[in-house]
Parts: C-alpha cells; structure tokens; sequence
C-alpha cells in the first residue's frame, strides 16, 4: 500500500464530505457525494479491492449521482433552511 497516495485521498474525502455537508445549494451537495463516492472507489483500489471499487464507482458515482441530478432539477434546487 502506498500511504501517502492513500493519506492524499482521505484528505480529499473528508473535504468533499464536509462540503456536502455544509453547502446550501443541492446541486453541489449531490456533486460532491458523488465525488466522495468516487473517492471511495479510488481507495477501495488502491486497497487492493478492486471489485468492490469498480461495483462503488457504477453504483455510488454513476447511477446514484445521475439519478439525484435528475431528481433535483424536478424539484426546487434551493434549501429552505
């Protein structure tokens, strides 16, 4: 395992999760989930596991991100909050 690739992509995981958290326009929360998704995938790789980073990047990157995408443009993109 190479711990520096790996420490990169916990560095870049946690600020992408902190931005989904924080951001109020949905569109960006959805993008960057999608990011850490992505992210996910790139860790499970370098893990070794590269079944479960292929299945992450289908399923968590692709068809999850896509299908919020849509979701929010059907809907307001703004929070109440």
């Amino acid at each position: 395992m190479i711990w520096e690739l790996e420490l990169v992509l916990f560095i870049f995981l946690l600020i992408s999760a902190i931005v989904a958290l924080e951001a109020d326009d949905l569109l960006v929360s959805v993008v960057m989930m999608t990011i850490f998704s992505f992210i996910i995938a790139l860790l499970f790789t370098v893990m070794g596991a590269i079944d479960v980073g292929f299945t992450e990047a289908v399923v968590g990157a692709g068809v999850t991100g896509v299908l919020f995408i849509v979701v929010i443009y059907q809907t307001s993109r703004k929070t109440n909050d």
